[in-house]
């Protein structure tokens, strides 16, 4: 069972079992790396780190609702001004639309500036008969099917400590200056309304955002800019524990130990066990920590989680993002939420609508379904209600480009659509247009009456 807290360190979870952990060939060659990356500067501070905890907090007790997006795992490659940008823009935008739809402020975290490494369901990968290591982010191996390729090389960590620090450069910059301004039509690429049946809605939509940022503006006698400077904050799944080993600091004038290279780690469905290494290291640091929660997590072991990782109760330190599936939501979520909500702990809980919607086509190309991921998430926000529950937030695998990842949306897109642009190398994304109708699709639910905001 689980040590006390008193008895934690950044490397106790060496004494556990560390599941999803590559096997590098050059033990020395790993540890010079890591005594490299603990003289290196933070990526983020003590103090974001606490603000985002409160306002957590606040989303817990429905003053706030979260927007957590992005890439399912971010390549070195896309690290360009671009890809950033885009990115940066369609989670800018989304968050916009939900502010004025629910009425609340939206607190924007990214899946990015360090989601480089994935688990996989297996160790090995076989193609034509040749049997490789699995591709694990970036951070750890190369997607391309070799034997050099798919070496894991500790000289990666160094790469992805750099990458994550250049796109937390360009994403603090553009916050700044105004990225999110809606009164230029040019920064929305909204062509693809038109071939959505709601299309007259949603550009009515735009328009009112528009004409109340206008009537700020009289009414204050001057440009009312804060809708253009935003505070953003990161987040990416804790699953390599050397790495984020070597980025837990202790600060002055703060007791505890942060990992500095990231606002809000998570641990995922694969890396949930009580007395496993990933669970040890999340329990002690002083981030707020996120917990996926997937059809296979009983009420039993998530209340142990619970208390495990929350045991002071503290507002904003726990949030649970649920990805059960359309098909499993309605019978999966109520049960866990009567669990959680008989401990007493202030939790904040998120609707993940991507990942159990998962499939693959008769082709063997890893999907989702437009119409799947709306139906889980429209499902999260009626339990919540019914359940007098709040659901704080959504979390979303989504990109600014125009992939053909996703099936479905206004555009309609079927599976002979997919290989037109699909460049995701680990799981199918939202699109720029799908997010946006996303969002549009929360909204409508909103004004309708069936979001308790």
């Amino acid at each position: 069972m689980p040590t006390p807290v008193q008895s934690w360190t950044p490397s106790s979870w060496r004494e556990h079992d560390a599941r999803q952990q590559p096997t590098y060939e050059n033990e020395d060659e790993l540890q010079d790396v890591l005594g490299h990356l603990r003289t290196l500067p933070p990526l983020i501070t003590s103090w974001e780190v606490e603000n985002l905890k409160a306002e957590l907090a606040r989303a817990a007790n429905g003053e706030r609702f979260v927007l957590q997006g992005g890439d399912c795992a971010e390549s070195f490659a896309d690290c360009t001004a671009d890809v950033i940008t885009s990115r940066l823009k369609i989670m800018l935008q989304t968050s916009l639309i939900l502010t004025y739809g629910l009425n609340k402020r939206v607190v924007r975290v990214g899946r990015f500036a360090g989601q480089y490494a994935k688990p996989r369901s297996s160790d090995t990968e076989t193609q034509d008969g040749t049997t490789l290591p699995s591709y694990r982010g970036d951070i750890i191996n190369d997607p391309a099917f070799t034997k050099e390729a798919r070496r894991p090389d500790p000289q990666r960590l160094k790469r992805a400590y750099m990458k994550s620090g250049l796109t937390l450069n360009l994403v603090r910059s553009l916050v700044e200056g105004g990225f999110a301004d809606l009164r230029h039509p040019e920064y929305w690429d909204l062509d693809f309304m038109q071939h959505s049946p709601l299309a007259d809605e949603y550009h009515a939509i735009v328009e009112s955002i528009e004409d109340t940022l206008s009537f700020l503006d009289v009414v204050a006698g001057r440009r009312a800019d804060s809708m253009d400077r935003v505070t953003f904050y990161t987040s990416h799944e804790a699953l390599l524990l050397p790495y984020e080993e070597a980025l837990t600091r202790t600060v002055p004038h703060n007791q505890g130990a942060y990992n500095l290279g990231t606002h809000f780690p998570w641990i995922g469905k694969r890396t949930n066990q009580l007395d496993g290494a990933h669970v040890e290291y999340m329990r002690g640091i002083a981030n707020p920590l996120g917990l996926k929660v997937g059809p296979d997590m009983t009420r039993e072991k998530l209340v142990s989680l619970v208390r495990h990782l929350d045991p002071e109760k503290e507002p904003g330190r726990l949030t649970l993002i649920t990805r059960f599936g359309a098909d499993e939501i309605g019978e999966r979520l109520p049960p866990l939420l009567h669990a959680v909500q008989a401990t007493g702990h202030p939790v904040l809980w998120i609707c993940d609508p991507m990942h159990g919607n998962t499939e693959k086509t008769n082709g063997g190309i890893k999907t989702r379904r437009f119409a799947n991921i709306l139906g889980e998430l429209e499902q999260a926000f009626d339990i919540h209600k019914a359940e007098d529950s709040m659901l704080g937030g959504v979390h979303f695998e989504l990109t600014g480009e125009n992939v053909t990842e996703c099936i479905g949306g206004a555009r309609g897109l079927q599976e002979a659509d997919l290989e037109r642009a699909y460049k995701s190398h680990v799981d199918p994304r939202l699109n720029y247009e799908q997010t946006l109708e996303m969002a549009f699709s929360v909204v409508r639910k909103a004004r309708n009456g069936g979001l308790d905001v």
